[in-house]
């Protein structure tokens, strides 16, 4: 007889959060990071800001794409080793660029210290000096920006190598009919003419092929050093977040449906805070290391650190608990999670809650490092200082069965939260030492934790069965992509204009405008009640007709006695 196949279900859940904490580590040790070293490369703040905002944009397109065509084509698995592997590797390329701005060189580090390292391990701090014999436009001037730097700054301006090779093969023919007059009248005249003619030929094809080769360099000579590595690192960028975003989907949809398939959907849950805690350990182990091994190799460590945590995860995938049902999926998900969003009114409200939230998050997340750095803050207080976050997150998410009996109405809870991020967001503008920033942290983390409980709460009051996990995907889409995409934009141009104060503090005052203006809203705003099923089932006797409850009770007792009768019979036989 044929075995039943066995299902693991905490087995599962267990290996599944492994691989969601070393993921979360992974890009704990990049991601946080990743604007302070925009910095260090010379980008201005409206260019860091645009960078991040198109990486939020492009994963709030691809992300649901990309997941509908791993699951249509079962390549889930593919997908997640393929994003771990190509997203490593891209992420490296960053540090072929070298840097064009304020040189950000450790004060503690000692110049002997440095001199005594090998210099293939020494950080780049300044940029690499071209070799004299590379010709320069006299054209170029050097910019504002770049006169005002400190650090020794050579513009680097394409040659047309098409010029380069014409002089010197004009050269060489002046040379060769001079050495070679004595002898000329030897040389029949028919042969030159072949030669001149070939020498001709082999010259168009070679000016065709580099004008081709050098036509995209060409056309960026109107742009200068900074924009062009603005322009590279933003292609990057694109094609970094092409190859991350399907990740974590890709892995959360397998898991999904493969509780759903043994009824245990409820042990999903059970991942995030991994997730969390993989997060915080990852931007705290970062900061320590990278603070310590500063003078050895200098802030290239996050890279390396993530690649390398990205090539540990590779073979976790392999084994990743992913299931696909062979039954017909539900069609259109999403746009019933959409058209549910937008039918409920305090739906709609948590989505406008989402993205305002959203815009102010990433707006604090990608310029609160440069004022922790304008503070002369170091690396390990940078990561001990973000880590708190995400591990007061992890801490709040055993509280959620507690606030569930003791909040009746989820919504109450969200006022708060946007009040407690108010709060955090207007303490950054009066910061004085880096240390002094913790309390914030934590109040935010609290507040973000409690945001999160609100908004899963409401996708589960208006979803429809089939579509709870795509609901709240919506409101993750809202916050993690769309409204962090616009903050990183806003908070570019608000920086690069007023200053990172301004930014903090224009923040506060929209969130609690927006805290006052939901509290009213939800008051007048009519609430659905969720019908309770555990009730009903429990309901009291006495609430039931007469009649309903006799026909249970002879069902009952007629059950009981066949049962008795049954058990006599086989005493008897």
């Amino acid at each position: 007889m044929k075995r039943s196949k066995q299902w693991d279900v905490r087995g599962a859940v267990g290996f599944a959060a492994f691989f969601h904490f070393l993921y979360s580590c992974a890009t704990g040790c990049l991601l946080p990071f990743l604007t302070l070293y925009l910095r260090h490369l010379g980008l201005t703040a409206v260019m860091t800001g645009t960078i991040m905002a198109v990486k939020h944009l492009v994963a709030l397109a691809w992300r649901p794409l990309s997941c509908i065509l791993a699951r249509r084509h079962n390549k889930r698995r593919t997908v997640i080793t393929g994003s771990l592997v190509c997203s490593a590797a891209v992420a490296l390329t960053l540090l072929l660029f070298p840097p064009t701005g304020n040189s950000t060189e450790n004060k503690s580090c000692n110049i002997s210290q440095l001199n005594n390292v090998p210099t293939t391990l020494r950080p780049r701090t300044t940029l690499q000096k071209f070799s004299p014999s590379v010709r320069y436009s006299a054209e170029h001037t050097i910019n504002p920006i770049q006169k005002h730097n400190s650090t020794e700054y050579i513009s680097a301006v394409p040659v047309n190598i098409s010029t380069l090779h014409n002089n010197q093969s004009t050269a060489e023919t002046t040379t060769s009919s001079r050495s070679d007059g004595k002898n000329s009248s030897d040389v029949q005249k028919p042969s030159a003419g072949k030669r001149s003619r070939s020498l001709m030929k082999r010259e168009q094809k070679q000016e065709k092929i580099t004008k081709i080769q050098y036509q995209f360099l060409e056309s960026l000579k109107v742009m200068d050093t900074q924009q062009q590595m603005f322009f590279f690192i933003m292609m990057i960028m694109i094609l970094w977040e092409i190859l991350a975003a399907p990740l974590t989907w890709a892995a959360d949809d397998g898991l999904h449906e493969y509780l759903d398939f043994v009824d245990a959907t409820e042990r999903h849950r059970a991942v995030k805070p991994w997730k969390l805690l993989g997060a915080a350990g990852g931007i705290g182990c970062s900061g320590i290391l990278v603070s310590v091994l500063y003078c050895l190799i200098g802030t290239v460590l996050h890279f390396y650190a993530y690649a390398l945590l990205m090539g540990l995860a590779v073979p976790l995938a392999a084994l990743l608990p992913l299931y696909r049902h062979k039954r017909e999926h539900v069609p259109g998900a999403g746009v019933k999670a959409l058209q549910l969003v937008r039918g409920d009114s305090q739906a709609m409200l948590c989505a406008i809650t989402a993205v305002l939230t959203g815009m102010a998050g990433s707006a604090v997340s990608d310029f609160l490092l440069w004022q922790l750095q304008d503070h002369n803050a170091t690396e390990l207080q940078m990561g001990i200082i973000m880590a708190v976050v995400p591990l007061c997150q992890a801490a709040f998410a055993p509280l959620n069965g507690c606030l569930s009996r003791l909040l009746k109405f989820h919504g109450r809870l969200l006022p708060l939260a946007i009040l407690g991020l108010s709060l955090q967001c207007l303490s950054y503008s009066f910061l004085q030492t880096p240390w002094t920033i913790l309390p914030s942290q934590v109040l935010a983390g609290i507040s973000i934790g409690a945001l999160w409980w609100s908004l899963e709460a409401q996708s589960a009051d208006i979803a429809s069965p089939g579509t709870e996990l795509a609901v709240k995907r919506v409101f993750e889409g809202l916050y993690l992509d769309l409204g962090a995409g616009l903050g990183s934009v806003a908070g570019g141009f608000v920086v690069q204009k007023f200053g990172i104060n301004t930014l903090f503090q224009g923040t506060a005052a929209v969130l609690g405008l927006w805290c006052v203006t939901l509290a009213m809203l939800q008051w007048r705003i009519p609430r659905q009640r969720r019908i309770n099923y555990s009730r009903l089932l429990a309901a009291d006797a006495s609430e039931m007709s007469e009649s309903e409850s006799e026909q249970d009770n002879d069902w009952l007792e007629k059950a009981m006695e066949e049962d008795k009768g049954n058990n006599n019979w086989r005493r008897l036989d």
